[in-house]
């Protein structure tokens, strides 16, 4: 869609990205994304195609988008994973091709979001993709490995699930983007869960059990951080890694502001406040109490 297209409000910037606007509409697309990784219908699919074991399936949908890759490839896209983790996803395209995994990703995206009545009308749909698809088609997927390959995906007939697909677009390329900043902050893949989870974002439970780092290399990631000063000895979070970690954030921010340029700060806001009823709807169904207040699990 041609950008004079869009609605006037969201023309109406000087072109100046604000980051208030960027980090508002990141958590937006977060949290409308976070729900497949929840939802009881993922499970079910994953079922069907015969793999019922939570980690693979979760590797085999997130990562269908890239097609058969050797498991390095994965590991590296998703980065906080532990290699124990990405290898236990061996056999998944024998249980199904990727091409499968996807189809069956939208599947679950279309029932849970159905199951849960979420409230968008025909026009808020057109409109929402009105906004994201300039954003999709405009912005430069150089480096950023999963959103280029969910970009690629062709989007279903469903117009609920074809916006979900495209907010995972925008979803995955600030998990692009949030790679290259940790990579020359110096934080490694267990350091930066093991920072996260001190910061009472993600609870360290549910990130010991899912990137599957052990008792060792989870101990010499905090006492790297207790060397920078960013965990105590206790491994509480200081006041210098709580600075670090809104660092990290507010640079991620700055490497946004390339994703939402073409619809501006009006049009990011107004995409946020479109989609917001995703989310509302799982939070309303107790999708989210597991991880509360989480709105960037994975």
């Amino acid at each position: 869609m041609h950008l004079d297209a869009l609605p006037d409000s969201v023309r109406s910037d000087d072109g100046q990205m604000d980051l208030h606007a960027v980090r508002d509409v990141s958590r937006a697309i977060s949290a409308a994304h976070l729900f497949i990784y929840l939802v009881p219908e993922t499970a079910e699919e994953a079922a069907e195609l015969g793999v019922t074991d939570r980690g693979p399936a979760y590797l085999a949908f997130r990562s269908a988008a890239m097609g058969v890759v050797p498991w390095q490839v994965t590991l590296a896209a998703f980065y906080n994973f532990s290699p124990r983790a990405v290898r236990a996803m061996a056999g998944v395209w024998d249980a199904a091709p990727p091409e499968r995994w996807q189809a069956a990703r939208f599947l679950a995206a279309g029932r849970a979001m159905r199951r849960v009545d979420i409230h968008l009308t025909d026009d808020h749909l057109a409109e929402a993709r009105s906004l994201i698809d300039p954003v999709v088609a405009g912005v430069d997927y150089a480096g950023k490995v999963l959103a280029a390959a969910n970009a690629s995906v062709v989007l279903p007939p469903d117009p609920l699930v074809a916006l979900w697909q495209q907010i995972t677009v925008a979803r995955e390329w600030r998990g692009d983007a949030h790679l290259v900043v940790l990579a020359a902050n110096g934080l490694g893949p267990c350091d930066c869960l093991v920072l996260h989870t001190a910061t009472g974002r993600l609870p360290t439970a549910l990130a010991r059990a899912t990137r599957r780092w052990d008792d060792e290399e989870w101990s010499a990631a905090a006492a790297r951080l207790v060397a920078r000063g960013w965990l105590d000895s206790h491994g509480v979070i200081t006041e210098a890694g709580s600075a670090a970690h809104e660092r990290i954030e507010v640079e991620t921010d700055e490497h946004c502001a390339a994703l939402w340029a073409p619809i501006g700060n009006a049009g990011a806001r107004r995409f946020a406040s479109l989609i917001a009823p995703i989310a509302n709807a799982f939070t309303a169904a107790g999708t989210f109490q597991a991880v509360r207040g989480q709105a960037d699990l994975t």
